[in-house]
């Protein structure tokens, strides 16, 4: 009976961690450069749900779906789409090197050139920093170029970086809960020599929404079927208690 009840209650922790998971692409839909997250019934994917010695560490999800989103022009010069295979350095909230997708680009008040969730992007010698400009491009290899603020009529574009460019082929790596990269157990990726950027074009998040809302209703219906079974165990087990208080 324990271990009746132990599998329903142990299928309930599943569910709910896999219809967050759920929730969670759903509610990324439109964030641009996300990649959704795998359900794993293996492996719980959020922090705090934990199936003891299976579950991964709480930085991390436990897999994600590492096919490239559709690719939609813009027209603004600071959004950028990668077109090959690679991904984009960035500095992380804990100052280690990461990885992202998300090229919606803008100069922050300090010059920084930082993405959409304020995270500054890396060059090949640190954060990329923009003088006041007049005019900004990105070329296909990461290349930024400025026409500075007052430069006369003419005056040849300045390169001032080149945003970093990696290749996660053949290394170990993790998503974290930031929705960044990163190389699992630590280090960084090698420069991609081949890596092309689009500018003026965003790469959109992976998620299929009808698919996702499917996952969700069937979801739904595997936590009824393990709420019946727990109901199910506490009626065999109150039955048990009644036959034995009759022999008795």
């Amino acid at each position: 009976m324990d271990k009746l009840v132990y599998t329903a209650l142990s299928g309930l922790k599943s569910q709910m961690a896999a219809q967050g998971v759920i929730a969670n692409n759903i509610a990324n839909a439109s964030t641009t450069g996300y990649r959704q997250d795998r359900v794993s019934f293996e492996r719980l994917m959020l922090k705090g749900e934990g199936l003891e010695s299976r579950s991964p560490a709480a930085e991390e999800v436990a897999d994600f779906d590492r096919r490239a989103g559709a690719i939609v022009a813009t027209g603004r010069p600071l959004d950028v789409a990668m077109t090959t295979d690679s991904w984009i350095a960035v500095q992380a909230p804990d100052g280690t090197e990461a990885y992202t997708r998300r090229g919606d680009l803008n100069v922050a008040l300090s010059g920084v050139l930082e993405n959409g969730e304020g995270v500054p992007l890396l060059g090949e010698n640190g954060p990329i920093t923009v003088p006041p400009y007049d005019r900004i491009a990105i070329a296909e290899d990461g290349t930024v170029t400025i026409s500075p603020r007052g430069a006369e009529p003419g005056t040849a574009m300045q390169a001032i970086g080149r945003i970093k460019m990696v290749s996660p082929e053949g290394s170990q790596t993790v998503k974290g809960l930031d929705n960044l990269l990163h190389v699992e157990g630590g280090g960084i990726l090698p420069l991609d020599m081949d890596a092309k950027l689009a500018a003026g074009s965003l790469e959109q998040s992976n998620v299929n929404l009808t698919q996702a809302l499917v996952d969700m209703i069937d979801n739904q219906r595997g936590y009824e079927v393990q709420a019946n079974l727990l109901a199910e165990a506490k009626k065999m087990d109150e039955e048990s208690a009644s036959l034995m208080r009759v022999q008795g």
